[in-house]
């Protein structure tokens, strides 16, 4: 399975120190300016959730937007945008969670899901877990059922999936 999808994997360019020093950030655009990559990546998250009876993706700003749209085209579903404070136009609910020096804050539209109704969360990368967890809380909070979270990448390492127990989470790619 760690194989299986080694082509997504091998297309993904690292860029070291950036967005600071001793980080090497995991760059998606070498991935999704090949059509038939980024297709497959998409497809693949599609074939997982078909039969879960999604009726909305939401998705994380920024980079979570360009696979959760097309996810939610594919599933037939609508799209629900999370994002950092402030950026929505409509009363919002929002969730915090901790970073390495402070707060952030993300929010989603307050009618964006019903109670009841089945999501998917997606978003690019999982790393520490902090945003997807405010996101998932937030989801929760509004009474949706999440039925998955997806991530294109996940940075194993960085153990994000401890903040995740209790959700069915995907991810396409480990580093």
């Amino acid at each position: 399975m760690q194989n299986e999808h080694l082509n997504l994997k091998l297309a993904i360019r690292d860029i070291p120190d950036f967005p600071k020093k001793g980080i090497i950030f995991k760059d998606i655009t070498t991935l999704i300016g090949q059509g038939k990559l980024f297709q497959e990546a998409v497809s693949t998250l599609v074939d997982q959730y078909k039969n879960k009876g999604i009726t909305k993706v939401i998705a994380i700003e920024s980079r979570g937007f360009i696979f959760g749209a097309a996810v939610a085209y594919g599933l037939k579903a609508g799209f629900v945008p999370i994002r950092k404070k402030g950026k929505l136009p409509y009363k919002t609910v929002s969730g915090s969670y901790q970073l390495e020096y402070g707060i952030d804050t993300i929010e989603m539209h307050e009618d964006a899901v019903n109670k009841g109704e089945k999501v998917l969360l997606v978003d690019d990368l999982l790393a520490t877990g902090g945003t997807m967890k405010a996101a998932a809380d937030l989801v929760r909070n509004s009474g949706a059922i999440i039925e998955g979270i997806a991530f294109i990448i996940e940075l194993s390492f960085l153990k994000g999936m401890e903040k995740l127990q209790g959700y069915n989470v995907y991810s396409l790619i480990h580093f």
